[in-house]
Parts: structure tokens; sequence; C-alpha cells
């Protein structure tokens, strides 16, 4: 499908037709689309990229259709690849977890941090953390396709 280019967020890249390849959602999705492109918040002189999801109902593009700034995309991926690591030795935690010191991680941005901690405040966090990771699990395949395509253009570009 393509992605409208008349509205408030201006597409530069896109990936149509997304709605095949939306992990376990593929051939099912309403997310049809994804682009890089001018973010609808820009002012005059003020330039942003956004990320964006194009979701679309059947009837008309959505509401829903999530738009990001690059950066959060990133610690997006960054939450993502520290939660995996952390889950891949949860298993050593009676509780899938440190309970004296639910903090996975600081990983160091822009002067400051970003902490990574189990979500201590939700109060089935026992439960939710074992369909979390019972999800991981069954999920792994789809994920680690992703993260390999995402480390090989990684490594092109240097990092």
């Amino acid at each position: 499908m393509k992605i409208p280019t008349t509205l408030k967020h201006k597409p530069v890249i896109v990936s149509e037709n997304y709605e095949h390849i939306d992990g376990r959602y593929a051939n099912h999705s309403d997310a049809k689309g994804l682009s890089l492109g001018l973010a609808q918040w820009n002012d005059r002189g003020k330039l942003d990229i956004s990320a964006k999801v194009w979701r679309y109902t059947g009837e008309k593009w959505s509401r829903q259709s999530e738009e990001l700034p690059l950066h959060r995309v990133l610690d997006l991926a960054i939450l993502v690849s520290r939660s995996l690591l952390h889950f891949r030795e949860a298993y050593r935690y009676k509780e899938l977890y440190d309970t004296a010191d639910p903090v996975i991680d600081r990983v160091g941005l822009q002067g400051d941090a970003m902490t990574i901690s189990v979500a201590t405040d939700n109060e089935k966090i026992l439960e939710d953390l074992k369909l979390f990771s019972q999800a991981l699990s069954d999920d792994d395949e789809l994920i680690g396709e992703r993260l390999r395509a995402l480390s090989r253009m990684l490594k092109e570009l240097g990092y």
C-alpha cells in the first residue's frame, strides 16, 4: 500500500507493504508502511527527522499511526537489546530479576544515563516477567533475524 505524502509527516525514505513482514502480524497487520521523513511537528527554521509507522483501518489512515524522533527509535532499540541480554541470564534469579536491585543497567547517553530496570511498581510484575520471557522466547526467530540484519548494517556503518 502506498504511504500518503500529502499529510503533515513528509516521507523521504519508505518501506511500503510492511504488513507482509510485520512479525507475528504478517499478512494480518494494519501497519501498512514505515517511513523516515520530515517530522510533522517541524516549525519554520527547525527541522527534525522522524520515523513513522503508518496504520490503515481499511477505510482511512489511522490516528493510531505513530511518529517518533529518530533518537527515540534508537533508544527503544537500546532498551530492547539490553532487555534481551537481561533475559538470557534471568534464569539465575528465582523471580527472573535481582529483587534487591531491580536496575538492570545504566546506559550512558548525552552526559547522563538511561536507567533500565524492572518495573517493580507493576503489581503483577512476577507474572508479567514470566509472560514477557516466554514471549521473547516464542519470538526469538523473528527478533533474531532483525537483530542480525541490524548488526550487519551497523558494522557496515563502522559501529
